[in-house]
């Protein structure tokens, strides 16, 4: 078996931080914090995977309204145990080119694009976790036979839990956290045009 580094070992009997995660420059990128354990993506990522990201990244960046940011795989501090790291996420917070994380706060959209090794975290861990730290809208993408499926939710603020508001294929039009009109098809390598 072979020795963990030592980097590995949380500082303290109860795990790591939120705020260790800026300390470890020894972690691999995209390093996450769920309930003070670090979660590492060791998987390779898809094509599909990363091109979803960034077409979302973009569409919803040339939609925002000033004073709206979109950004990718930036941690969001949700409490002292817990900094995921999105696929994707819109913020109300100025730009900050030092920024390593977002507060719940300061967060109005998540995106997750669903991968093999992230399903579990993103369909169960990860929205509940959302939810609780008040995050008004969620958005789960996943792969339906190369076709981006995605599921919208928006908080229920008394219960601090998340109620899903559609299914949609093929075009995805909202009004929150913005004016959103995208075609989904569009958003798929080589299907420019389709409808």
């Amino acid at each position: 078996m072979t020795a963990v580094p030592e980097w590995m070992r949380p500082p303290r009997p109860e795990g790591w931080y939120s705020d260790d995660l800026d300390e470890l420059a020894e972690a691999p990128r995209h390093t996450e914090l769920i309930d003070g354990a670090l979660v590492f993506m060791m998987s390779p990522q898809r094509v599909w995977h990363a091109r979803m990201i960034t077409a979302l990244v973009n569409s919803l960046t040339e939609q925002a309204p000033t004073g709206v940011e979109v950004d990718r795989e930036i941690t969001i501090r949700l409490d002292k145990w817990n900094r995921p790291e999105p696929d994707l996420l819109v913020t109300t917070a100025p730009y900050d080119p030092s920024r390593t994380f977002y507060t719940p706060e300061e967060t109005v959209l998540v995106v997750e694009v669903v991968s093999p090794e992230s399903a579990h975290r993103d369909r169960n861990v990860k929205v509940r976790k959302y939810a609780e730290a008040g995050i008004a809208n969620y958005w789960r993408v996943e792969d339906e036979d190369g076709s981006p499926v995605v599921h919208t939710y928006e908080i229920d603020g008394p219960t601090r839990s998340y109620v899903p508001t559609g299914i949609h294929r093929r075009e995805l039009r909202t009004t929150v956290p913005f004016t959103i009109d995208l075609n989904l098809n569009e958003l798929v390598p080589g299907r420019k045009g389709a409808s």
